[in-house]
């Protein structure tokens, strides 16, 4: 049950898991495949107001889109890019990946393939896994420049149809679950996690809202 109790839980870790980064003109942009195609939209627009000189989509599919679609995530969002004006010379696809730490690597790849050598990136994901996505970045990734955004949507606005609170709640609550023990595994840099966001990542978790943690 979604009461203002679990809401106001729930804002804390939405905000929380942003980086609040500006983004800057770069050497690539790279978007993050998910089951939400704003984020492709976000990527765009980046591109469209000449933050850098390429988009990559990376994604094939993953624990929340295996389900939902059969075409790879990277495919789709490459789609939204050019219905909104991005040429396709401009955009390169790694449609391989099912979690971020296959984002990075296939990426890589990809970039070595077409003798790219970016330094400076923004990585475009969803609003909620900003901090993850940055700490899984720089822990393979250390030395190169990287700026994290996301849509640029409120909290109260994010939820649809197709994503709802339910949904964003749990994931949200997986996430951080993620950010607080994948560094020992490493995948991830260690990140700080605030007294007042792990007290309501546990209560949150306390009233159920835990279908995406690591068991």
């Amino acid at each position: 049950m979604i009461t203002q109790e679990v809401l106001a839980d729930a804002r804390k870790l939405w905000d929380y898991h942003h980086m609040n980064h500006v983004p800057e003109p770069s050497d690539c942009i790279l978007v993050l495949g998910s089951h939400d195609l704003r984020v492709a939209e976000r990527g765009a627009e980046l591109y469209l107001q000449g933050l850098a000189p390429i988009l990559i989509f990376s994604g094939g599919l993953g624990r929340l889109t295996q389900e939902l679609w059969k075409d790879p995530e990277a495919d789709r969002f490459a789609r939204v890019a050019l219905d909104m004006g991005v040429p396709s010379e401009a955009i390169f696809i790694e449609n391989r990946s099912t979690n971020t730490g296959e984002n990075i690597l296939f990426t890589g790849r990809l970039l070595e393939e077409k003798g790219l050598h970016p330094q400076r990136f923004i990585v475009v994901q969803k609003p909620y896994m900003e901090r993850r996505s940055y700490a899984t970045f720089k822990q393979h990734w250390p030395d190169k420049s990287l700026l994290v955004t996301s849509p640029q949507i409120a909290f109260e606005d994010y939820p649809t149809e197709e994503i709802p609170m339910e949904k964003v709640i749990n994931v949200m609550v997986g996430d951080l679950q993620r950010i607080k023990i994948y560094p020992s595994k490493g995948f991830q840099i260690p990140m700080r996690i605030p007294k007042a966001v792990e007290a309501a990542y546990e209560r949150l978790i306390r009233a159920g809202f835990d279908a995406q943690l690591v068991k």
